[in-house]
Protein backbone atom coordinates (compact mmCIF):
# COMPACT_ATOMS: atom_id res chain seq x y z
CA UNK A 1 0.00 0.00 0.00
CA UNK A 2 1.69 3.22 -1.03
CA UNK A 3 2.01 5.86 1.91
CA UNK A 4 0.37 9.40 1.43
CA UNK A 5 2.39 12.54 2.58
CA UNK A 6 1.22 14.21 5.83
CA UNK A 7 -0.46 17.58 4.75
CA UNK A 8 3.02 19.40 6.82
CA UNK A 9 5.06 17.14 5.08
CA UNK A 10 4.13 17.67 1.88
CA UNK A 11 3.70 21.62 2.30
CA UNK A 12 7.53 21.21 3.02
CA UNK A 13 8.02 18.97 -0.34
CA UNK A 14 6.58 21.95 -2.19
CA UNK A 15 8.72 24.73 -0.12
CA UNK A 16 11.74 22.59 -0.59
CA UNK A 17 11.14 22.06 -4.39
CA UNK A 18 9.70 25.99 -5.07
CA UNK A 19 12.99 26.83 -3.65
CA UNK A 20 15.03 24.36 -5.78
CA UNK A 21 13.42 25.72 -9.10
CA UNK A 22 14.13 29.92 -7.86
CA UNK A 23 16.10 31.34 -10.72
CA UNK A 24 17.06 33.75 -8.30
CA UNK A 25 18.93 30.61 -6.38
CA UNK A 26 20.70 29.48 -9.74
CA UNK A 27 24.07 30.31 -10.31
CA UNK A 28 25.40 32.42 -12.98
CA UNK A 29 27.28 30.34 -15.50
CA UNK A 30 31.18 31.21 -15.07
CA UNK A 31 31.78 31.99 -18.57
CA UNK A 32 29.34 34.62 -18.66
CA UNK A 33 30.53 35.70 -14.76
CA UNK A 34 34.39 36.13 -16.22
CA UNK A 35 33.25 37.91 -19.69
CA UNK A 36 31.40 40.26 -17.87
CA UNK A 37 33.87 41.09 -15.16
CA UNK A 38 36.74 41.26 -17.99
CA UNK A 39 34.63 43.84 -19.47
CA UNK A 40 33.92 45.24 -16.04
CA UNK A 41 38.27 45.77 -15.27
CA UNK A 42 38.40 47.71 -17.99
CA UNK A 43 39.68 51.08 -17.91
CA UNK A 44 36.82 52.61 -20.32
CA UNK A 45 34.28 50.94 -18.05
CA UNK A 46 34.69 52.20 -15.01
CA UNK A 47 31.69 54.79 -15.92
CA UNK A 48 29.28 52.01 -15.68
CA UNK A 49 29.55 52.95 -11.96
CA UNK A 50 26.72 50.85 -11.37
CA UNK A 51 28.03 47.10 -12.06
CA UNK A 52 28.34 46.34 -8.05
CA UNK A 53 29.89 43.08 -7.05
CA UNK A 54 31.12 39.80 -8.83
CA UNK A 55 27.75 38.37 -10.36
CA UNK A 56 26.27 40.55 -13.38
CA UNK A 57 22.91 38.50 -12.77
CA UNK A 58 22.60 39.55 -9.03
CA UNK A 59 24.12 37.80 -6.35
CA UNK A 60 21.80 37.51 -2.80
CA UNK A 61 20.73 41.46 -1.79
CA UNK A 62 22.62 43.00 -4.64
CA UNK A 63 20.52 43.39 -8.35
CA UNK A 64 21.71 42.72 -11.46
CA UNK A 65 23.78 45.55 -13.08
CA UNK A 66 22.47 47.51 -15.12
CA UNK A 67 22.10 46.78 -18.67
CA UNK A 68 21.98 43.18 -17.90
CA UNK A 69 19.34 40.79 -18.66
CA UNK A 70 20.01 37.39 -17.58
CA UNK A 71 17.67 33.81 -18.18
CA UNK A 72 17.40 30.79 -16.37
CA UNK A 73 18.43 27.73 -18.44
CA UNK A 74 18.68 24.24 -16.39
CA UNK A 75 20.62 24.90 -13.08
CA UNK A 76 22.07 28.14 -14.31
CA UNK A 77 21.53 32.02 -15.08
CA UNK A 78 23.14 33.14 -18.66
CA UNK A 79 23.62 36.64 -20.16
CA UNK A 80 20.83 36.96 -23.15
CA UNK A 81 20.60 40.78 -23.63
CA UNK A 82 23.33 43.73 -22.65
CA UNK A 83 22.10 47.16 -23.55
CA UNK A 84 24.78 49.58 -22.14
CA UNK A 85 24.14 53.26 -24.67
CA UNK A 86 25.09 56.28 -24.38
CA UNK A 87 27.74 56.44 -20.92
CA UNK A 88 31.06 57.58 -22.95
CA UNK A 89 32.38 54.20 -22.58
CA UNK A 90 36.12 54.36 -24.50
CA UNK A 91 38.42 52.10 -25.75
CA UNK A 92 38.46 49.07 -28.24
CA UNK A 93 34.93 46.72 -28.42
CA UNK A 94 35.52 44.37 -26.14
CA UNK A 95 36.54 41.18 -27.07
CA UNK A 96 35.15 39.34 -24.35
CA UNK A 97 31.37 40.08 -25.35
CA UNK A 98 31.97 37.43 -27.54
CA UNK A 99 32.01 34.59 -24.83
CA UNK A 100 28.48 35.59 -23.68
CA UNK A 101 27.00 33.04 -26.34
CA UNK A 102 23.23 33.06 -25.45
CA UNK A 103 23.49 36.85 -26.00
CA UNK A 104 20.25 37.44 -28.30
CA UNK A 105 20.78 41.55 -28.15
CA UNK A 106 23.93 43.31 -27.56
CA UNK A 107 23.41 47.44 -27.78
CA UNK A 108 26.44 50.03 -27.22
CA UNK A 109 25.20 53.02 -29.20
CA UNK A 110 26.11 56.17 -28.91
CA UNK A 111 29.51 55.00 -27.03
CA UNK A 112 33.18 56.18 -27.87
CA UNK A 113 34.57 52.88 -28.70
CA UNK A 114 36.86 52.39 -31.11
CA UNK A 115 39.17 49.75 -33.47
CA UNK A 116 37.39 46.55 -35.06
CA UNK A 117 34.43 44.50 -34.93
CA UNK A 118 36.50 41.44 -33.96
CA UNK A 119 36.24 38.40 -35.65
CA UNK A 120 35.33 36.39 -33.06
CA UNK A 121 31.68 38.20 -33.26
CA UNK A 122 30.70 35.25 -35.38
CA UNK A 123 30.30 32.87 -31.93
CA UNK A 124 27.28 34.90 -31.54
CA UNK A 125 24.64 32.42 -33.03
CA UNK A 126 21.50 33.73 -30.81
CA UNK A 127 22.07 37.55 -31.21
CA UNK A 128 19.35 38.87 -33.06
CA UNK A 129 19.77 42.50 -32.63
CA UNK A 130 23.32 44.31 -32.99
CA UNK A 131 23.69 47.95 -32.28
CA UNK A 132 26.97 49.98 -32.27
CA UNK A 133 25.53 52.95 -34.47
CA UNK A 134 27.30 56.64 -32.84
CA UNK A 135 30.36 55.19 -32.21
CA UNK A 136 34.26 55.74 -33.37
CA UNK A 137 34.27 52.07 -34.58
CA UNK A 138 36.64 51.27 -37.76
CA UNK A 139 38.61 48.88 -40.47
CA UNK A 140 36.52 46.43 -42.32
CA UNK A 141 33.77 44.67 -41.15
CA UNK A 142 34.73 41.40 -40.46
CA UNK A 143 33.27 38.02 -43.02
CA UNK A 144 32.35 36.51 -39.64
CA UNK A 145 29.27 38.83 -39.44
CA UNK A 146 27.95 36.32 -42.08
CA UNK A 147 27.74 33.70 -39.08
CA UNK A 148 25.02 35.70 -36.95
CA UNK A 149 21.95 33.39 -38.63
CA UNK A 150 19.49 34.87 -36.49
CA UNK A 151 20.25 38.50 -36.98
CA UNK A 152 17.03 40.72 -37.57
CA UNK A 153 18.68 44.45 -36.87
CA UNK A 154 21.70 45.44 -38.09
CA UNK A 155 22.94 49.08 -36.86
CA UNK A 156 26.45 50.20 -37.87
CA UNK A 157 26.19 53.88 -39.03
CA UNK A 158 27.50 56.69 -37.87
CA UNK A 159 31.23 55.41 -37.47
CA UNK A 160 34.16 54.76 -39.08
CA UNK A 161 34.01 51.94 -40.95
CA UNK A 162 36.02 51.27 -44.43
CA UNK A 163 36.33 49.01 -47.12
CA UNK A 164 33.87 47.38 -49.15
CA UNK A 165 30.56 46.16 -47.76
CA UNK A 166 30.76 42.52 -47.24
CA UNK A 167 28.80 39.89 -49.62
CA UNK A 168 28.73 37.47 -46.21
CA UNK A 169 25.66 39.68 -45.08
CA UNK A 170 23.66 38.21 -47.93
CA UNK A 171 23.80 34.63 -45.23
CA UNK A 172 22.02 36.24 -42.70
CA UNK A 173 18.40 34.81 -43.86
CA UNK A 174 16.52 36.97 -40.77
CA UNK A 175 17.83 40.44 -41.49
CA UNK A 176 15.13 43.03 -41.55
CA UNK A 177 17.08 46.16 -40.74
CA UNK A 178 20.70 47.23 -42.38
CA UNK A 179 21.84 50.74 -41.37
CA UNK A 180 25.48 51.40 -42.21
CA UNK A 181 24.55 55.11 -43.43
CA UNK A 182 27.59 57.30 -42.49
CA UNK A 183 30.76 55.53 -43.05
CA UNK A 184 33.71 55.58 -45.14
CA UNK A 185 32.06 52.45 -47.34
CA UNK A 186 33.68 52.05 -51.19
CA UNK A 187 32.58 50.36 -54.02
CA UNK A 188 29.52 48.52 -54.92
CA UNK A 189 26.54 47.45 -52.98
CA UNK A 190 26.38 43.61 -53.08
CA UNK A 191 23.62 42.82 -55.31
CA UNK A 192 23.40 39.79 -52.93
CA UNK A 193 21.66 41.58 -50.49
CA UNK A 194 18.67 41.22 -53.04
CA UNK A 195 18.23 37.67 -51.81
CA UNK A 196 17.08 38.48 -48.62
CA UNK A 197 13.58 37.63 -48.56
CA UNK A 198 12.75 39.67 -45.29
CA UNK A 199 15.12 42.90 -45.86
CA UNK A 200 12.81 46.15 -45.19
CA UNK A 201 15.31 48.60 -44.51
CA UNK A 202 18.34 49.62 -46.79
CA UNK A 203 20.63 52.58 -45.32
CA UNK A 204 24.09 53.04 -47.03
CA UNK A 205 23.29 56.92 -47.09
CA UNK A 206 26.38 59.39 -46.68
CA UNK A 207 29.34 57.06 -47.70
CA UNK A 208 31.54 56.34 -50.51
CA UNK A 209 29.89 54.11 -52.70
CA UNK A 210 29.75 54.16 -56.80
CA UNK A 211 27.58 51.65 -59.26
CA UNK A 212 24.24 52.32 -60.57
CA UNK A 213 20.84 50.66 -59.17
CA UNK A 214 20.31 48.70 -62.80
CA UNK A 215 23.73 46.79 -60.79
CA UNK A 216 21.93 46.55 -57.67
CA UNK A 217 18.46 45.05 -58.88
CA UNK A 218 20.10 42.44 -61.58
CA UNK A 219 18.97 39.80 -59.72
CA UNK A 220 15.08 38.43 -60.17
CA UNK A 221 13.15 38.68 -58.02
CA UNK A 222 15.18 40.72 -55.91
CA UNK A 223 14.42 42.57 -52.59
CA UNK A 224 10.75 41.33 -52.22
CA UNK A 225 9.72 42.80 -48.81
CA UNK A 226 11.93 45.94 -49.44
CA UNK A 227 10.11 49.62 -48.17
CA UNK A 228 12.93 51.84 -48.02
CA UNK A 229 15.83 52.19 -50.20
CA UNK A 230 18.43 54.88 -49.33
CA UNK A 231 21.21 55.46 -51.39
CA UNK A 232 21.52 59.28 -50.92
CA UNK A 233 25.12 61.25 -50.44
CA UNK A 234 27.11 58.56 -52.44
CA UNK A 235 28.90 58.74 -56.29
CA UNK A 236 26.04 56.20 -58.23
CA UNK A 237 25.66 57.40 -61.92
CA UNK A 238 23.58 55.98 -64.43
CA UNK A 239 19.66 56.16 -64.70
CA UNK A 240 16.75 54.60 -62.80
CA UNK A 241 15.73 51.51 -64.73
CA UNK A 242 11.74 51.01 -65.32
CA UNK A 243 12.34 47.36 -63.46
CA UNK A 244 12.48 49.19 -60.17
CA UNK A 245 9.04 48.99 -60.23
CA UNK A 246 8.86 45.48 -59.21
CA UNK A 247 10.13 46.53 -55.77
CA UNK A 248 6.37 46.67 -55.22
CA UNK A 249 6.45 47.10 -51.57
CA UNK A 250 8.75 50.02 -51.64
CA UNK A 251 7.57 53.30 -49.38
CA UNK A 252 11.10 55.17 -49.31
CA UNK A 253 13.14 55.70 -52.29
CA UNK A 254 15.96 58.39 -51.51
CA UNK A 255 18.39 59.01 -54.23
CA UNK A 256 20.08 62.67 -53.51
CA UNK A 257 23.15 63.69 -54.24
CA UNK A 258 24.21 61.89 -56.69
CA UNK A 259 25.38 61.84 -60.62
CA UNK A 260 22.90 59.79 -61.64
CA UNK A 261 21.32 61.04 -65.40
CA UNK A 262 18.49 60.46 -67.60
CA UNK A 263 14.66 60.48 -67.59
CA UNK A 264 12.48 59.52 -64.63
CA UNK A 265 10.30 56.23 -65.71
CA UNK A 266 6.59 56.91 -65.43
CA UNK A 267 6.86 52.68 -64.17
CA UNK A 268 7.50 54.18 -60.83
CA UNK A 269 4.38 55.96 -60.44
CA UNK A 270 2.63 52.59 -60.10
CA UNK A 271 4.72 51.76 -57.37
CA UNK A 272 1.66 51.21 -55.08
CA UNK A 273 3.01 52.41 -51.66
CA UNK A 274 5.22 54.80 -52.84
CA UNK A 275 5.54 57.75 -50.21
CA UNK A 276 8.48 59.82 -50.55
CA UNK A 277 10.99 60.24 -53.37
CA UNK A 278 14.07 62.38 -53.16
CA UNK A 279 15.94 62.75 -56.80
CA UNK A 280 17.30 66.13 -55.68
CA UNK A 281 20.81 67.18 -56.74
CA UNK A 282 21.66 64.65 -59.42
CA UNK A 283 21.55 65.10 -63.56
CA UNK A 284 18.46 63.99 -63.98
CA UNK A 285 16.36 65.73 -67.38
CA UNK A 286 13.12 65.48 -69.14
CA UNK A 287 9.50 65.74 -67.62
CA UNK A 288 8.11 64.00 -64.68
CA UNK A 289 5.10 61.61 -65.62
CA UNK A 290 1.70 63.00 -64.30
CA UNK A 291 1.30 59.50 -62.74
CA UNK A 292 3.48 61.28 -60.16
CA UNK A 293 0.89 63.63 -59.42
CA UNK A 294 -1.87 61.72 -59.05
CA UNK A 295 -0.23 59.05 -57.15
CA UNK A 296 -2.61 58.37 -53.92
CA UNK A 297 -0.30 58.26 -51.22
CA UNK A 298 2.83 60.08 -52.48
CA UNK A 299 3.31 62.95 -49.76
CA UNK A 300 6.99 64.42 -51.12
CA UNK A 301 9.09 64.27 -54.31
CA UNK A 302 11.59 66.14 -54.74
CA UNK A 303 13.55 67.78 -57.38
CA UNK A 304 15.74 70.61 -57.20
CA UNK A 305 19.37 70.55 -58.19
CA UNK A 306 18.58 68.32 -61.89
CA UNK A 307 17.86 69.98 -65.19
CA UNK A 308 14.29 68.93 -65.67
CA UNK A 309 11.76 70.86 -68.24
CA UNK A 310 10.54 73.81 -67.32
CA UNK A 311 7.34 73.11 -65.35
CA UNK A 312 7.95 70.32 -63.36
CA UNK A 313 7.15 70.66 -59.78
CA UNK A 314 8.01 69.12 -56.93
CA UNK A 315 5.34 67.61 -54.09
CA UNK A 316 5.13 68.59 -50.70
CA UNK A 317 7.73 70.72 -48.74
CA UNK A 318 11.34 69.50 -48.60
CA UNK A 319 12.82 67.69 -45.29
CA UNK A 320 15.49 65.50 -44.31
CA UNK A 321 14.13 62.02 -43.80
CA UNK A 322 16.16 60.84 -40.51
CA UNK A 323 15.26 57.28 -38.68
CA UNK A 324 15.66 56.45 -34.87
CA UNK A 325 16.72 53.22 -33.40
CA UNK A 326 12.74 53.26 -31.55
CA UNK A 327 11.36 52.96 -35.31
CA UNK A 328 13.17 49.65 -35.61
CA UNK A 329 13.94 48.10 -33.22
CA UNK A 330 11.56 45.17 -31.06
Amino acid sequence: MARRLSLPAFCVFIICFSLLNDPVLCKTLKRDVKALNEIKASLGWRVVYSWVGDDPCGDGDLPPWSGVTCSTQGDYRVVTKLEVYAVSIVGPFPTAVTNLLDLTRLDFHNNKLTGPIPPQIGRLKRLQILNLRWNKLQDVIPPEIGELKSLTHLYLSFNNFKGEIPRELASLPELRYLHLQENRFIGRIPPELGTLQHLRHLDVGKNHLVGTIRELIRIDGCFPSLRNLYLNDNYFTGGVPAQLANLTNLEILYLSHNKMSGIIPAELARIPRLTYLFLDYNQFSGRISDGFYKHPLLKEMFIEGNAFRQGVKPIGFHKVLEVSDADFLV
